[in-house]
C-alpha cells in the first residue's frame, strides 16, 4: 500500500537521501524507519502555470502508481521533483527513466552531490 507524504518535514528529510536526476524529473529516496512505502510530488512555479503543473502532477501520480508497487524500495520515502522538460516528454520514456532511477536507488547509487550555485551578479560592485 502506498502512502502519500504530506508534511514538509518529510520532504525536507527526503532531500538528504539519494538523488537520481533524469531529464524530466529528480527522484529522491530515503529510508523512513519502517513507515512503509511513501511518495510525494513537488512541482514548482518555475515549471509553468497551474494547468501545466497540475498536468505534470497527474502524470507523476500515474507513473508512481505503476512503478512503485513493483520497483519501489520498501520502508522508503520517494519524492519526484518536476523539471522543466517533464511535461513534453513521452510517458513511456519517463516510465523507463523512473525504473532506471529506482534501480539505481535500490543499488544505493546516487548522482554526485550538487555544488553550491554561484551567486548572481558581482558582489564587489553590487550590480545584479
Amino acid at each position: 500500500m502506498l502512502h502519500i507524504l504530506t508534511k514538509r518535514s518529510d520532504f525536507l528529510s527526503a532531500n538528504k537521501g539519494l538523488r537520481n536526476a533524469r531529464a524530466g524529473f529528480v527522484l529522491l529516496t530515503r529510508p523512513n524507519d519502517g513507515k512503509g512505502m511513501r511518495f510525494g510530488i513537488t512541482v514548482t512555479k518555475k515549471i509553468g502555470n497551474a494547468v501545466i503543473r497540475n498536468r505534470m502532477k497527474r502524470r507523476f501520480r500515474e507513473l508512481i502508481k505503476e512503478a512503485l508497487p513493483q520497483s519501489g524500495l520498501a520502508d522508503h520515502d520517494h519524492v519526484l521533483i518536476g523539471r522543466a522538460g517533464g511535461v513534453e516528454r513521452d510517458y513511456h520514456t519517463m516510465a523507463q527513466e523512473l525504473d532506471k532511477a529506482l534501480s539505481r536507488a535500490r543499488e544505493g547509487r546516487s548522482d554526485p552531490p550538487r555544488g553550491r550555485r554561484p551567486r548572481r551578479g558581482n558582489r564587489k560592485t553590487g550590480s545584479a
